[in-house]
């Protein structure tokens, strides 16, 4: 015979942090705060002066925002290579290491454009057609990138590891991809511009 609390002890879900709901005004703060970086990112590009139209202080940023690109990438396929080892701890480890490359990278990349703005591609470059379309879906993808891979660590840091483990299938590509990206931009800019 089947009591109440044998029925209550057949929960078919045993991780009970598939149970926690996230809650909507954390995902909205997310979503406020990637949006206002986004914002600031295109003011600095399009609307700022420069600060150093000498081009004398800190040129070498562009240089560091693309090691700081790669290493992430490493740290992400890092991370990969142990999350399907379920090598848990591991795993987090070279995660939190790639999102501190990708946020002093954020800080870096930030004081660039404040120090410099853009950097102009030449339009006449037989390289201009897939030099834009690859910056294009670098800057498009990163803007998805900076909420989800926030949300993807949230979820992960409360113990809400069904939902992570879903969003982490869409954060990881695209946050590899943008990282890469920014390797392959900076090589362009540097080489042919």
């Amino acid at each position: 015979m089947l009591t109440q609390t044998s029925l209550s002890n057949k929960n078919p879900n045993k991780n009970p942090s598939s149970n926690l709901r996230t809650p909507p005004s954390i995902i909205a703060t997310i979503i406020i705060v990637s949006a206002a970086a986004s914002a600031l990112i295109c003011y600095l590009v399009y609307f700022h002066a420069p600060l150093d139209v000498t081009g004398t202080h800190l040129r070498s940023l562009p240089l560091l925002n693309a090691v700081l690109n790669a290493l992430c990438t490493i740290a992400l396929l890092i991370g990969f290579v142990y999350i399907r080892s379920r090598r848990i701890q591991q795993h987090r480890a070279a995660m939190f290491t790639a999102f501190f490359f990708s946020t002093i990278f954020l800080v870096s990349y930030l004081t660039n454009f404040t120090l410099h703005g853009e950097t102009h591609f030449n339009r006449l470059s037989p390289w201009w057609p897939f030099y834009w379309k690859l910056l294009a879906s670098h800057i498009f993808l990163s803007v998805i990138a900076l909420p989800i891979i926030l949300i993807t660590f949230f979820l992960s840091l409360t113990g809400r590891f069904p939902a992570h483990k879903k969003l982490a299938r869409w954060t990881f590509p695209i946050w590899l991809y943008v990282s890469i990206t920014g390797v392959i931009v900076y090589a362009m800019q540097a080489l042919i511009h």
